[in-house]
């Protein structure tokens, strides 16, 4: 659309929109808004697949052709021979008996040819080199008669001219080009890339490379986007980041549609909040579709048309852009390329949490998959809509339909897979306490054997014990201290799994402590001197928390004299990077956590950390791979040389 256009439209009072704070216009389900959107593009004629353009067959591959291919040569060309031998008339083999050889004369009645040879003239069989004897004098004898064409491929026998080859809207493959090659193309027509504009927004955002100061966030939604979109056949190119101004944004709608792309995406410009512009800039130069559908995470998402080209504003957590670009985008761009909308691989998957969904909304969750007892289980991820790393570790999406309250526990459900059914069957489940060096052994494993992948839920140890109890994890990683017995683990294995056989494998010695900030600037020498600190604390069941509370018991001190006890976190990082930021002055936790976040650390005693393995998994190819890596020299060496941990024992089994 001509930029000149959109510059003559009137503009509503800029101050009226910057001072008003945006709210949903509506809570559209996910289909409605799916349909306002093709009504839309149907009505401004942007509905049907774009036009077609001439490529090179040598870049082609994924691309998808714009009209029926048909062959320009036949394929073979010619008569040829099909296997190495002799090419005959079949007729002058009629007299040939097992019992009464024929003799042929070579280069008269018999020639000699290799596969893919053209036949000689009054020709029309091949008789294979090892059914016949050749003399001194240069005569065939042949012992059985040939029909006619027999092992003989005849000219058009693979394609003919003019036949269709492939047909249109379809993906092109490795053995498409083979065959648009062997009918004479070198060109094709295929359709042409849908064209999209990215336009990050946000005052707070910076481009990737630099560093991020205090209240500074890395832009990447637009690379997760981007690349969403050449996945599906798309090409994306990506603005400047706009600043929070509604002038701005107008701008950039404008520059962007001056080069006619197929769609505009406005990212982190789609909230309730009062820095979004993005409905406002729509309404000011368009119409405004859709304001908020009802689906979570990406609930605020804004559909809208300037002229005849959608414009989609994209929340701005990662979680949420993600899931937008899978249910809007991506179906946009493969419909644009005359293709359906890609149905992903579903498995029906047992639950092992109970979640909870907002009734009216369709709600999407990213879950963590692998075959244990022969069962898939489904392991909900963090959640929230800022959590990057849920997309990074999800084996699938759960939908729980609008209308659900949620899904119990051991409740099946479905799950669209991200990786392939193998890989998940070849997971190996760790839940359990959380230890950094657990990510080092799943390096390990998947260099030994790149087939098996370990991935670990951090759960608290008694969690971890938990879910082995209900067959939710194939072993578990635990460091509970029993002050009554002085021991490690021996007596909660017993309590959580009850008549369960299992073993103890020890996965390292490590050294627990305070975590302080840089330089320790309260002078904290011992732990008694906790009292008065702000108090980082681990999430109950958590085998950290038992240890502080052991060591609260032997000081004497009283859980509600300690400031911030009920301040949880869930990983030894997340104690650091708490004490870090200073919500905190300090908390229990890992010296290797402590020194990966630049802090000081008081080192208070050394607790073994082990792998709780059922005997009925022991057993299983996956988990005896585990176990050859965990004792392995190499791994061995490597755990022992990192700060805070001991790997003297590693791998050797404690007696239950």
């Amino acid at each position: 659309m001509p930029a000149a256009w959109l510059m003559s439209r009137p503009c509503e009072s800029t101050v009226t929109l910057m001072s008003k704070r945006h709210i949903y216009l509506e809570d559209l389900p996910l289909d409605e808004a799916r349909a306002r959107l093709r009504a839309a593009l149907l009505a401004a004629g942007r509905l049907a697949p774009l036009p077609g353009e001439v490529v090179a067959l040598a870049d082609a591959l994924g691309r998808v052709t714009a009209e029926p291919v048909r062959a320009k040569l036949s394929s073979p060309h010619y008569h040829c021979a099909a296997m190495d031998g002799y090419a005959v008339a079949a007729a002058d083999t009629r007299d040939a008996r097992e019992t009464q050889a024929l003799s042929l004369r070579l280069g008269r009645g018999a020639h000699a040819v290799n596969t893919g040879d053209p036949l000689p003239d009054n020709t029309d069989a091949v008789i294979m080199i090892e059914n016949v004897n050749q003399t001194d004098d240069g005569r065939l004898l042949i012992y059985a008669s040939v029909a006619p064409w027999q092992h003989v491929r005849l000219m058009g026998e693979d394609m003919v001219t003019t036949e269709t080859v492939l047909q249109v809207n379809h993906q092109l493959r490795p053995v498409d080009l083979g065959a648009l090659a062997g009918c004479g193309h070198t060109t094709v027509l295929l359709r042409r890339k849908p064209r999209v504009t990215i336009i990050p927004t946000g005052g707070e955002l910076v481009s990737p490379g630099r560093r991020p100061e205090r209240g500074q966030l890395i832009e990447y939604n637009s690379l997760i986007l981007r690349s969403q979109i050449r996945e599906a056949g798309g090409e994306a190119t990506t603005s400047e980041i706009v600043g929070d101004s509604l002038g701005d944004l107008r701008s950039a709608l404008q520059d962007a549609l001056g080069s006619a792309p197929e769609l505009v995406l406005v990212l982190s410009g789609s909230s309730a909040g009062s820095h979004d512009f993005t409905a406002g800039a729509i309404e000011e130069l368009g119409e405004l579709l859709v304001h908020g559908i009802a689906v979570r995470p990406g609930h605020p998402v804004i559909i809208g048309m300037i002229g005849t080209t959608p414009i989609i504003g994209v929340p701005g957590y990662p979680v949420s852009a993600a899931l937008t670009g899978e249910l809007l985008i991506a179906p946009l761009i493969r419909g644009w390329l005359g293709l359906s909308r890609e149905e992903p691989v579903t498995v029906e998957a047992v639950s092992t949490r109970k979640i909870v969904s907002p009734l009216g909304d369709d709600d999407f969750l990213r879950v963590a998959l692998a075959e244990i007892d022969g069962r898939l289980q489904a392991t909900p991820l963090q959640r929230g809509a800022g959590v990057i790393t849920s997309l990074v570790q999800a084996d699938g999406l759960a939908h729980i339909p609008r209308f659900h309250e949620g899904v119990d526990r051991g409740q099946a459900m479905r799950v669209s897979l991200y990786r392939s059914l193998s890989q998940v069957k070849s997971t190996i489940m760790v839940m359990g306490s959380h230890d950094p060096m657990l990510d080092l052994l799943a390096t390990h494993l998947r260099l030994f054997s790149p087939a098996r992948r370990m991935i670990s839920v951090n759960v608290g140890s008694i969690g971890g014990l938990i879910a082995l109890r209900r067959g939710e994890a194939h072993l578990a990683g635990s460091h509970l201290f029993d002050p009554a017995t002085a021991t490690y683990n021996l007596p909660f294995t017993r309590k959580y799994l009850r008549d369960e056989p299992c073993q103890l494998v020890i996965f390292a010695q490590r050294e627990q402590g305070l975590i302080l900030p840089p330089g320790n600037p309260r002078g904290i020498s011992e732990f008694a001197e906790i009292r008065g600190l702000r108090y980082v604390n681990r999430q109950r069941g958590a085998g950290t928390r038992v240890l502080f509370d052991h060591l609260l018991e032997q000081h004497r001190i009283a859980a509600d004299e300690i400031a911030g006890y009920e301040h949880e976190e869930v990983t030894h990082l997340g104690v650091a990077a708490a004490v870090a930021d200073g919500i905190g002055d300090c908390g229990m936790g890992l010296r290797s956590a402590a020194e990966a976040m630049g802090l000081d650390f008081l080192g208070l005693t050394w607790e073994r950390f082990d792998l709780v393995i059922p005997e009925r998994t022991l057993e299983t190819t996956g988990l005896q791979a585990l176990l050859s890596v965990l004792r392995s020299a190499d791994f061995k060496r490597e755990l022992g040389a990192q700060s805070g941990y001991r790997s003297d024992q590693t791998g050797e089994v404690v007696e239950v």
